[in-house]
C-alpha cells in the first residue's frame, strides 16, 4: 500500500551551491499525489512534481523546474523518501535549493524515522520490467543497466584516475538496509574541481561539514590557502595529500556509497516503486536521469 509521513518535520541548513540559509518542511500528502516540491518563498507558491522529465540540469546535482522556477540538489532528500517507503510527500522550501545538511541522506532519514509513516490504504504503483533497459554514454564511460528482478537493488562502481579513490564498488540488496548502509555517505569533490566551481558561482555553501574533499595533486601553499579562505575552512599543509573532511570516512568506499545514494534519489523521480536490479559503472546525475527518463517513458506510455 502507499505510504505518507505520519506528521510534518522541518530541517534547516545552508544550500551547497547558493550558500543561502534554507528551510525545508516535509508534509504528509494525499495518496497518488507523489513527491512534490513547493517554493513557498515565491508569491504564487508554485509546485514542481519530482519527476524525471522535470529535471533541467544535472551538472552538479539534480535540478527540477517548472517554467523559470527551480529547486536544486534534491537527490539526497528524494533518496531518503524512496528508501523509507514514502510514496506521497509535499516538501515546502523557502528558496531555490534543498538544504545540504551534512551532504548525505542521514538527517532526512533520521527525521522520517522519528515521525514515522502511515499506510494510506491505496495500492502502490510499481514499474516491473519485462526486459533489460540500458543506457550508455561513450564520452563519459557511464553505463547503467536495469534488469528485471523481484525487488529493487543496485550495484555501483566508480572509477577515477586518483590513487586515493581509483575503483570502488558499493552494493545495496534491500532498500531496508539503506538507512544503515548508505544514508550517511557524503558527497565528495576534488580540490582541482573547487576553483572552476567557484568561478561558476557554485558551492558557495561548501565546507568540510557537508562534503569530503579529495586533495590528490599538490598545489602551492598560496593557492591552497586561497581556496581554503574561499570555502571558509582552516588552512592545511599543501604537502599533505589525501582526504580532507571534518569527520573520518564512515566506510573505506564512502564515495561509491554516495554515488549509489544518488542513484536511489534520481530513480525516485520515476514516480513508481521499482522492481529491478541496476548495475551502474561510472554513474552520475546525467546518466541516472537518462535511465530514469527511459523508465518514465514506459510509465507514461502504459507499456
Amino acid at each position: 500500500m502507499q505510504h505518507t509521513l505520519r506528521s510534518s518535520f522541518t530541517l534547516r541548513s545552508k544550500g551547497l551551491h547558493t550558500g543561502l540559509d534554507l528551510t525545508a518542511t516535509f508534509h504528509p500528502a494525499p495518496a497518488d499525489s507523489g513527491l512534490r516540491l513547493q517554493r513557498i518563498d515565491l508569491p504564487e507558491r508554485p509546485i514542481i512534481e519530482a519527476l524525471a522529465e522535470n529535471v533541467v540540469d544535472t551538472s552538479r546535482g539534480t535540478v527540477v523546474a517548472k517554467g523559470d522556477v527551480r529547486v536544486s540538489t534534491i537527490e539526497h532528500a528524494m533518496a531518503a523518501l524512496y528508501a523509507a517507503g514514502v510514496d506521497n510527500c509535499l516538501v515546502q522550501i523557502d528558496g531555490p535549493e534543498m538544504p545540504i545538511l551534512d551532504g548525505s541522506s542521514r538527517y532526512f532519514m533520521q527525521y522520517i524515522r522519528q515521525v514515522g509513516t502511515e499506510n494510506q490504504g491505496v495500492p502502490r504503483r510499481y514499474l516491473t520490467l519485462g526486459e533489460p533497459v540500458n543506457y550508455m554514454d561513450e564520452q563519459s564511460g557511464s553505463r547503467l543497466t536495469m534488469v528485471p528482478a523481484a525487488d529493487f537493488s543496485i550495484e555501483a562502481t566508480i572509477e577515477f584516475p586518483s590513487r586515493f579513490i581509483q575503483s570502488q564498488t558499493a552494493r545495496l540488496d534491500r532498500m531496508e538496509d539503506f538507512d544503515e548502509e548508505i544514508a550517511q555517505a557524503r558527497t565528495f569533490v576534488f580540490v582541482r574541481e573547487i576553483e572552476p566551481l567557484l568561478q561558476m558561482g557554485l558551492i558557495k555553501g561548501g565546507d568540510l561539514d557537508n562534503a569530503i574533499v579529495i586533495y590528490e595533486h599538490q598545489v602551492t601553499q598560496e593557492r591552497l590557502d586561497y581556496l581554503a579562505d574561499k570555502l571558509g575552512v582552516p588552512h592545511r599543509n599543501a604537502a599533505e595529500l589525501g582526504y580532507i573532511n571534518a569527520r573520518p570516512l564512515a566506510w573505506p568506499n564512502e564515495p561509491a556509497r554516495h554515488k549509489l545514494l544518488d542513484i536511489v534519489g534520481d530513480m525516485a523521480l520515476v514516480g513508481r516503486r521499482l522492481r529491478g536490479h541496476i548495475t551502474a559503472l561510472r554513474p552520475g546525475h546525467t546518466a541516472n536521469n537518462k535511465l530514469a527518463r527511459m523508465l518514465r517513458e514506459r510509465v507514461t506510455s502504459g507499456e
